[in-house]
């Protein structure tokens, strides 16, 4: 087995050895995304560098690192070698500093988080508000999407997600309990008075619904067992974020997240129905990947949403950091 020979510091200058630790970065992207383009968008930079980057190792290190062809890119057995090797070289290399920068520093940068589309609603946004008054170093990039993304792959370093538990999610994170999130069957109260409430899971079956993604049936599950009640589907959305919207309207029930019946905009309008039938019990968790040394800004993000959320935040914080 061949393995790619380091040149000594010594042979090369200092202004190569910088070179080489930015190419060791590029053909990391290269091999996680398994093309030159997607590693090019990911690192912002054009297909070109990219390239040269990768062609700059190989000269340096005498041997190939990738196998290219027209469908995809694959690294040589000295490549998958040099790629194992690299990779903890730099995961040290940013756990040092993320350690060595903790120490007397504010947090800063941007903080990329995502989170489930029906998030987006006042509660949510005051929150981030008051975030920025506190941390205004930080920039939040917020995803507002119905689908559970890779963090590490997708470049996100925190999430909310809604799971049943934390054993219910992926293995290598880390999930902060934020609230218990059950879901009810919503309606407005004009569909109510239109049409009477169901008084049993059963009585679904002749109520329109609003379905979500690939609901076919209201499925209710609890320490007696399963129901399954056939949908009259009426209506379907892709995500959340339009459900409430349409139940306010008239249109349907709908099961929703009790947070989106705590929402002012929906406060007066929807009711839950079947209260003594829970649709889903979950719980929102604050996820991110687990490491050694947490970077400020996510330390710092988490405890003010755990804050936040237990109804301890910031007294009077806007007022005495205004101008």
């Amino acid at each position: 087995m061949s393995v790619p020979r380091i040149v000594p510091s010594t042979e090369w200058p200092y202004a190569a050895r910088m070179d080489t630790l930015a190419g060791i970065e590029v053909f990391l992207e290269v091999v996680g995304t398994g093309s030159f383009v997607a590693a090019a968008e990911r690192l912002n930079v054009s297909t070109a560098t990219v390239n040269q980057h990768v062609m700059h190792l190989e000269r340096r290190l005498g041997v190939r690192l990738l196998t290219r062809n027209s469908r995809c890119v694959s690294p040589t057995e000295p490549g998958h070698i040099y790629f194992e090797r690299c990779r903890v070289i730099l995961d040290n290399l940013r756990e040092a500093e993320l350690h060595l920068g903790s120490h007397g520093a504010k947090p800063g940068g941007t903080l990329r988080i995502t989170c489930p589309s029906w998030f987006a609603g006042r509660r949510f946004t005051s929150m981030l508000a008051r975030y920025r008054v506190r941390f205004p170093e930080v920039i939040v990039h917020v995803a507002f999407e119905d689908r559970v993304v890779d963090l590490a792959e997708d470049g996100y370093d925190l999430a909310l997600r809604v799971a049943p538990s934390a054993e219910s999610l992926a293995r290598g994170l880390i999930a902060r309990p934020v609230r218990s999130l059950p879901f009810f069957v919503a309606a407005s109260r004009g569909y109510i008075e239109r049409n009477g409430a169901p008084e049993s899971p059963t009585d679904l079956a002749r109520h329109d619904c609003i379905a979500v993604a690939d609901m076919d049936s209201w499925v209710f599950q609890d320490c007696h067992g399963r129901t399954e009640v056939p949908a009259r589907i009426v209506q379907r959305f892709r995500s959340m974020s339009g459900v409430p919207h349409a139940v306010a309207a008239g249109i349907g029930l709908a099961p929703l997240p009790v947070t989106l019946l705590e929402e002012p905009a929906f406060r007066n309008v929807l009711v839950p129905v079947l209260s003594d039938f829970p649709y889903r019990q979950t719980t929102a968790f604050l996820v991110y990947i687990s490491r050694k040394y947490v970077p400020l800004k996510i330390r710092s993000f988490v405890d003010f949403f755990l804050e936040f959320a237990a109804g301890r935040s910031v007294r009077n914080e806007l007022e005495t950091n205004s101008v």
